[in-house]
């Protein structure tokens, strides 16, 4: 059993977040621990018609982003690794300098200093300077691989959905996990 932890945070981009709950629901072999940020509580208002208790029905376990004595806090708690999506600017600035005032940063935390799998789905755009330090200060981290949400078009999609599967596929991929929608690059040699 692969126990990921799903990190909310209010950045645009709840319905990915959503679409990514529902496919590791489907897999028997993965247990989620979901923590949202109070922002992703308003984005997912703003963003979706589903309400926050539709959203806990997505996952086997919640903890509230105010929690920090929650067992996920700690490096003796196991997992695999966690996901944040979406990665808001301000969630990765707290990451990148060690500020951990909520849950969800402090399980980031603890996913570093336990040299776990730690997955940044980032959303931003434009970029400023200082979103780009503090991405790149946190793609030194061997644990840590930034995700940016960007589409792609080499598998020439039809729907949104099908450009949201290859994230999801590519985001699952880097736990091992595969996902059936998914569509990896596969050149006319």
């Amino acid at each position: 059993m692969k126990r990921i932890i799903v990190g909310i945070s209010g950045a645009s981009g709840l319905p990915l977040a959503i679409h990514l709950l529902e496919a590791l629901k489907t897999n028997p072999e993965v247990e989620t621990i979901l923590t949202v940020s109070e922002s992703a509580k308003q984005t997912l208002m703003l963003e979706t018609s589903i309400s926050f208790e539709t959203l806990l029905s997505k996952v086997d376990h919640y903890e509230d982003v105010k929690n920090v004595g929650a067992a996920i806090a700690s490096g003796t708690y196991p997992s695999a690794g966690m996901i944040i999506i979406p990665c808001s600017m301000k969630t990765a600035a707290g990451i990148a300098n060690g500020y951990s005032d909520n849950l969800l940063l402090r399980c980031a935390d603890v996913m570093i200093k336990e040299h776990r799998q730690l997955i940044l789905a980032v959303r931003e755009n434009p970029l400023s300077a200082i979103h780009l330090e503090n991405l790149l200060k946190l793609s030194r981290f061997s644990n840590i691989t930034i995700m940016p949400m960007m589409l792609t078009y080499y598998q020439k999609p039809t729907t949104i959905k099908e450009m949201e599967d290859h994230l999801i596929g590519k985001l699952l991929a880097q736990f091992e996990l595969s996902y059936q929608p998914f569509k990896p690059w596969q050149p006319n040699c």
